[in-house]
């Protein structure tokens, strides 16, 4: 069904509208062009920068003037504050295995699921944080708020781990995953700051989700290597201590840039949008698009959508079937109920939030990977050599090296990637967001694949060179280092893929739904771990039988395992993944692209002039 079959009658009521000044009336004309007529916003990125969505400062008032406030100034301090608040959440994470594993004295098995429980349960608490800042609290508030209970909830750690009173147990550490709700909001409110009317906005927009994630980088490598160190010599009191220094200082830096910040407002509650539309598509949903009772697409006169921080947007042809949501029928009346009227806006915010949702379900796979290599590569370094000259590094700093892989490979991205990349697809940045995923797909690919013939070749020298039983002590002749091919391969995936897919949410989700959108990709973290501590235990069901003494592939004696098919089982699971993602992606349509959609339909269709978008 195309555009041009969602008709008006050729007379409706003789009611004037008034748009920009100029008294129109509707006679012979759709809604859906008073919808575009009404809006001469200037356009950034194919939506716009609507005048719903103008900054404002901390007590909602504009700010007279945007040169005093937000920019890189404004994104150093979220910068680093997000550097602190990672090594925090990182440096939690990594003590959390060594800690079950020696003090608790539990299974190497039952430590990952607990630590992927944790690291999933604190990702998809993020959607909670994310629906609070774009329905009520905004992001700054929002940030304000959790930051404050997490810095609570590690001094609270840092008092019992020091005082012996109790220890962590999964459920204390499920409990506190849940203060951990800030993480979207970061992001997003880190790219509010720049002015979506610059030329340069989508460059700057580019670099600050890269150096974003060069600070979550940095905070990560100093939670692997200075807070283990910490850890080793003064005791786990020390340690968590200094996590709880790191969240007060990533707090400190962030009120400190208060004055400095741009705001958005919420738009109110988006579960509510969206369930308005689902009801009003039901209700409407026998309703033709060409009736003699249709009056044309609902949208509101004038500049501003109905929705508080939200430009209008424009409308498409995917999901026709909620476009009934929008159909203004004579019998809806003069006041018509939300749920049974709604916008065209309104409408396309839930269009997009389902197409949005296949891209960042596509990342759930490497965020697996991530996690089982969080676990299980540390695992393999037990039995592997990791001294490194005369220094003797410990198991638990092995992870730091796809950190620093990162860090290298984001120092150099826009000196080496983007210049050659460039030459070969045209594109001014080098790469699409979504080549940008699909690129760190890729490389999640290469990185499983090599583990899974490094384990196959490190399982035969144990059991050639007598270490089948002793599976913690270190073979003196095999390096740990021979992990590093693995490590910087998942990390220049997650580079690729990461900061591709948060810079991909931001631009393509709604004005009044950033942070939502920036959820998504948290979500699929979440999922992932979870999915990770469920094929764990699926194939440990699988493939073991105590009965039989038939030792699963994830033993915890990893040489009597079979580690190297669980790799393989990753490696198919992966490449299945990528193919799906390819075929989705060639059909994806960047919101950009529909900038004129419809405008161009009307002028085909009519021949009239419309205003400038």
């Amino acid at each position: 069904m195309s555009s041009s079959e969602i008709k008006s009658p050729e007379v409706l009521p003789e009611t004037p509208a008034t748009h920009d000044g100029v008294s129109n009336s509707t006679h012979g004309k759709k809604l859906g062009i008073y919808f575009l007529e009404s809006d001469n916003r200037r356009m950034a990125f194919g939506r716009g920068y609507a005048v719903g969505a103008t900054p404002v400062n901390i007590r909602g008032k504009p700010i007279p003037d945007l040169a005093k406030t937000g920019g890189w100034i404004a994104a150093l301090f979220i910068f680093g504050n997000e550097m602190a608040e990672r090594m925090a959440y990182f440096g939690l994470s990594v003590n959390m295995v060594a800690f079950m594993f020696y003090i608790m004295h539990r299974p190497f098995a039952s430590s990952s699921n607990a630590v992927n429980n944790f690291l999933g349960i604190s990702q998809v608490s993020s959607v909670l944080g994310g629906f609070l800042a774009d329905a009520y609290l905004g992001r700054y508030w929002t940030i304000a708020i959790f930051a404050t209970i997490y810095l609570a909830g590690l001094t609270g750690i840092t008092l019992c781990a020091s005082m012996n009173i109790f220890m962590p147990s999964q459920d204390r550490c499920d409990q506190l995953s849940l203060l951990l709700g800030i993480r979207p909001c970061v992001s997003s409110f880190g790219a509010d700051q720049f002015d979506e009317r610059s030329e340069n906005y989508k460059s700057h927009l580019d670099r600050f989700f890269n150096f974003f994630y060069l600070s979550v980088t940095t905070g990560a490598i100093v939670a692997f290597t200075l807070v283990v160190y910490i850890q080793m010599k003064h005791g786990w009191g020390s340690a968590f201590g200094s996590l709880a220094i790191a969240m007060g200082m990533s707090n400190m830096l962030f009120f400190v840039g208060t004055p400095l910040y741009r705001h958005r407002l919420p738009g109110g509650s988006p579960l509510t949008r969206v369930a308005q539309v689902l009801v009003a598509a039901f209700h409407k949903r026998k309703a033709p698009f060409s009736s003699s009772e249709l009056i044309g697409l609902y949208e509101v006169p004038g500049k501003r959508s109905a929705i508080k921080g939200s430009g209008k947007i424009e409308h498409t042809d995917d999901f026709r079937c909620l476009d009934k949501a929008a159909l203004q029928l004579k019998e809806d009346g003069v006041d018509p109920s939300p749920w049974r009227l709604c916008t065209v806006t309104q409408v396309e915010e839930v269009k997009i939030l389902i197409k949005l949702v296949p891209v960042p379900a596509f990342t759930i796979m490497l965020n697996l990977i991530l996690t089982e290599y969080l676990t299980l590569s540390v695992q393999q370094a037990y039995t592997l050599n990791t001294h490194l000259g005369h220094l003797k590094l410990p198991v638990t700093c092995m992870p730091v090296f796809p950190g620093l892989s990162i860090f290298l490979i984001l120092s150099l991205y826009y000196s080496v990637f983007v210049p050659i990349s460039r030459r070969i697809t045209s594109h001014p940045r080098g790469a699409s967001q979504l080549q940008r995923v699909g690129i760190g797909l890729a490389f999640s690919i290469f990185s499983v694949a090599w583990a899974a013939i490094f384990e196959r070749y490190r399982r035969k020298y144990a059991v050639e060179h007598g270490y089948e039983v002793s599976f913690l002590t270190p073979m003196p002749n095999l390096s740990a280092y021979w992990l590093l091919i693995q490590y910087c391969l998942i990390g220049i995936a997650e580079v690729f893929c990461v900061v591709g897919l948060l810079e991909f949410l931001y631009e393509e989700a709604p004005d009044a739904m950033k942070s939502i959108g920036s959820a998504y990709a948290a979500l699929a973290g979440g999922i992932g771990c979870f999915a990770a501590s469920i094929l764990n235990s699926i194939v440990q069901s699988v493939t073991g039988n105590p009965g039989k003494r038939q030792q699963s592939w994830l033993s915890q004696n990893i040489n009597t395992g079979r580690f190297e098919y669980f790799y393989c089982l990753l490696t198919v699971l992966s490449v299945i993944n990528f193919c799906a993602f390819l075929y989705s992606a060639r059909r994806y349509k960047y919101r950009a692209e529909h900038k004129f959609g419809i405008q161009e339909v009307v002028t085909s269709k009519q021949n009239t002039p419309t205003s400038r978008i």
